[in-house]
């Protein structure tokens, strides 16, 4: 097959590509719904303004998809491309996702400690208001930014059980739950709060000592699952280095690229699962 044959043939597949992705542009486009809304909510969660972000998503998936035709015209591999493409989409989602549960699990552990800061306050004969205030100004971030957002609210005319509310959904946090239910159980009928607020305090703290615990359990198990996720790259190259041309080609070779993206597909699928396995649940 000559160059312009090839050239032709690639085109035509392309034209073919083009006008299924029409045909398909209303299932395209609740996807990207999807995807926005779960961006849209982790970006809150991470104090980050998401104006723009269908704009976005639009132009990435843009230059990911010339990216795949530049791996398919350019170099010949549809494979790799394909590969490749994946990865880069989804790889800014999986990033806002780590960075918002990494966020969510620090003011998880900032939480008891806040939650006696407050009980002292109570005790000493401050209101919720002024405690929370007191969270606000000396609590370490970011959970004292997510005090400000409530106090701020509370301050400029909003119920305090309203921003309460707010905060929990923008959470997402069980023992922040917790927590806002106390407030607003003590501020809606009375109570002991300093009480309650301890108890749930010293409940957290030991969840939180028996996740360390497990985690530092399981700390070799994670580094293990590293070790094994990378083992397959060094022996590739040590093959290279024992037989050059067999291993040129997984590379250049229609066969060779299939079961190269297989064996890159099922490692990524076994360590995000072994990562899963081992990331404790209290």
């Amino acid at each position: 097959m000559s160059d312009l044959d090839l050239w032709l043939a690639n085109g035509a597949m392309g034209v073919a590509v083009a006008v299924a992705v029409f045909s398909c542009r209303q299932g395209l486009g609740r996807f990207l719904d999807l995807v926005e809304a779960d961006l849209a909510d982790k970006l809150r969660r991470l104090r980050a303004p998401a104006e723009g972000l269908r704009k976005f998503l639009i132009a990435w998936v843009g230059a990911v998809a010339c990216i795949l035709f530049g791996f398919w015209l350019v170099l010949g591999s549809l494979i790799f491309g394909l590969l490749f493409s994946v990865f880069l989409l989804c790889g800014p989602w999986y990033a806002v996702r780590r960075m918002a549960e990494r966020r969510r699990q620090k003011i998880e552990d900032q939480l008891a400690d806040a939650m006696v800061t407050l009980a002292n306050a109570v005790k000493a004969g401050l209101s919720l208001p002024q405690s929370l205030e007191i969270l606000a100004a000396q609590g370490p971030a970011p959970l004292n930014v997510e005090f400000q957002q409530i106090v701020t609210e509370y301050n400029m005319g909003k119920p305090l059980e309203e921003a309460l509310t707010e905060a929990k959904t923008r959470l997402d946090s069980e023992n922040f739950t917790l927590f806002a239910a106390a407030l607003l159980a003590s501020h809606e009928s009375g109570g002991r709060l300093n009480e309650t607020v301890e108890r749930i305090a010293q409940a957290i703290i030991e969840s939180q000592r028996l996740e360390r615990k497990i985690v530092s359990e399981t700390a070799q198990a994670r580094r293990s699952a590293i070790y094994m996720a990378l083992a397959p790259a060094l022996i590739l190259l040590v093959y290279y280095f024992i037989d050059p041309d067999a291993t040129t080609r997984l590379f250049v070779t229609l066969p060779g690229q299939l079961i190269l993206a297989i064996a890159v597909v099922f490692n990524v699928v076994a360590f995000v699962w072994a990562r899963a396995i081992l990331n404790p649940d209290i």
